[in-house]
Order: C-alpha cells, then sequence, then structure tokens
C-alpha cells in the first residue's frame, strides 16, 4: 500500500502524505463484532490525569479480534480486510464454514477470498480435504512450526491469546528450538524464549507503509487524540522542575527530569529483577 502525496495547494498539503488502500474494505464493519468505547481522558480511577497530552479525539467503536485463533480444523474465508481505528494493522473478517464470523489481525498477503486454519499440526486433513501448512494466516503453536518461519500474534502463555507483534508491519522469526521454549527474534532486536505451546500466526502484519505516513498538520494529530505536547521549560515552577526563570532559561538541574522529579532521557526505567529476566536471551541494543 504505497503512500500518496498531494499537490502543495496549502503549506499544510506541501508534505502531507496518505496511505492509499485498494484492498481495504469500505463497508460497514460486522455489527455483532463491533462494541461502544468510552473514554477516560487518560484520568485514572481517581480522576487525575495519568498520561498527560491526550484526549479528544475522534469517535471510535471497538472491533472485537480474535487474538486466540482457537478455533482449529474449521476452514474460513476472508469475507473482506477492513480498517480499524484502534490499531495501526489492517483486521480481516473471516467467514468459517460453520456460520460463525470472527475478526483477526489481517497478514499483509493475505486478500478478500482466500482462506485460512488454524489447528494442533501441521499437514493435518479437515473433513472437505483443506490440508494444514505453513501458509500466511494459518495459526499453529509454535511446536510445529518450522525453523526460520516468521510469524506474529504470538502467545506469552497457552491459550493467553497473542501478545507480541500485532502492530502493522511486525513479525517475529523462529529461530530455534530447544527443550520446552523457542527462541523468536523480535522486531526490537530483542531475542526472547517463548513456550512451545504458545500459537503463533505466520506472516507478517498488513499495513508494512504505516510509519512512512507525514501527518501534515496538527489536525491530524488531534483526530488521533493526541494534544499538544509542550515542554517543560516554558511552564511555571508549580507545574513542571523545568519551569520558572527570566526568559528563555536552562533546566537548572544535572539531567532533565519527568513532571514528577525523576530522571528521565536515558534512564532505565526496567526493574532490575523483573519476573521475565529469565526468559530474554539477548536484550535489544545489545552488541
Amino acid at each position: 500500500m504505497p503512500t500518496k502525496k498531494h499537490r502543495p495547494t496549502t503549506p499544510v498539503r506541501r508534505f502531507m502524505t496518505t496511505l492509499e488502500r485498494p484492498d481495504v474494505s469500505s463497508k460497514r464493519p460486522e455489527k455483532a463484532l463491533v462494541r461502544g468505547m468510552k473514554r477516560s481522558g487518560a484520568r485514572d480511577n481517581k480522576g487525575q490525569v495519568s498520561v498527560r497530552f491526550r484526549g479528544g479525539g475522534h469517535k471510535r467503536r471497538y472491533r472485537e479480534i480474535d487474538f486466540k485463533r482457537d478455533k482449529d480444523m474449521v476452514p474460513a474465508r476472508i469475507a473482506a480486510i477492513e480498517y480499524d481505528p484502534n490499531r495501526s494493522a489492517h483486521i480481516a473478517l473471516l467467514h468459517y464454514a460453520d456460520g460463525e464470523k470472527r475478526y483477526i489481525i489481517a497478514p499483509s498477503e493475505l486478500r478478500e477470498g482466500d482462506v485460512v486454519m488454524s489447528g494442533t499440526a501441521i499437514g493435518a486433513r479437515t473433513r472437505s480435504g483443506e490440508t494444514l501448512e505453513v501458509r500466511s494466516g494459518y495459526a499453529f503453536p509454535l511446536a510445529t512450526i518450522p525453523v526460520g518461519t516468521v510469524v506474529h500474534n504470538i502467545e506469552l502463555k497457552p491459550g493467553s491469546g497473542g501478545q507480541l507483534c500485532r502492530s502493522a508491519g511486525s513479525g517475529a522469526q523462529l529461530l530455534a528450538k530447544e527443550g520446552k521454549f523457542a527462541t523468536l527474534r523480535l522486531p526490537s532486536g530483542e531475542m526472547r524464549l517463548v513456550y512451545l505451546g504458545c500459537r503463533a500466526t505466520v506472516g507478517v502484519v498488513s499495513n508494512l507503509d504505516h510509519s512512512n505516513v507525514t501527518l501534515g498538520k496538527a489536525g491530524r494529530k488531534r483526530w488521533l487524540g493526541r494534544r499538544p505536547h509542550v515542554r517543560g521549560v516554558v511552564m511555571s515552577p508549580r507545574d513542571h522542575p523545568h519551569g520558572g526563570g527570566e526568559g528563555k532559561s536552562p533546566i537548572g538541574r544535572k539531567s532533565p527530569v519527568s513532571p514528577t522529579g525523576k530522571p528521565t532521557l536515558g534512564r532505565k526505567t526496567r526493574k532490575k529483577k523483573h519476573q521475565s529476566d529469565k526468559f530474554i536471551v539477548r536484550r535489544r541494543g545489545a552488541k
């Protein structure tokens, strides 16, 4: 899906780019798989702002996504590839042979009319004659997927539903299998152990050009629910530790800090003894 440039009729249009989506359906989403979303305004249960510079944005409805892919040995036809305002990836509407309908994260190579399935073993046959193969959109436990395959929507615990590699254009490579674990190389460069019983979907997530889009104007950022981001040095000392002073002044500290006074910009925030440390073979950025 290439990006589209516009004529520079205004300063805003000069650098703005949008995505061309010829394969994305323009029909309304499946009514039974859509529910309303309540806005929090980035506030916690006490009504205090927990995440700054969030709010507003276009009204959205949530599409219920099947992250578990646990409907085994039932072929499903892709009825439509749809836009989802709640994520960067596109979603695919599946019509199963038994009449059920579900949404999944759409892999990049799938098109309307293709057939996908999920199961526990590669090579198994359904009653109608379809065979489980290592093809884009098929979901299996990591134990049955060949080494070297690129996968997405990966579970961290068997049966918990996919949690890794769900954003646009992402995918992890299966590097090895040893004992109870499979070794995956994530898009960040991190190498991580995942249980062989965890499921994953073959292929790369759709909408590969999402990162190439230039918003071009502040209004498009507001449509996404992002309010203006203000520097701490231009605030008052009551609102930020960097604030105050006469005119344009430095931060007045040895290192930058967050609004609550904690060191930032390079400060490691991960716990030194995190429960998932034992599953990380190599951290991202490590040489």
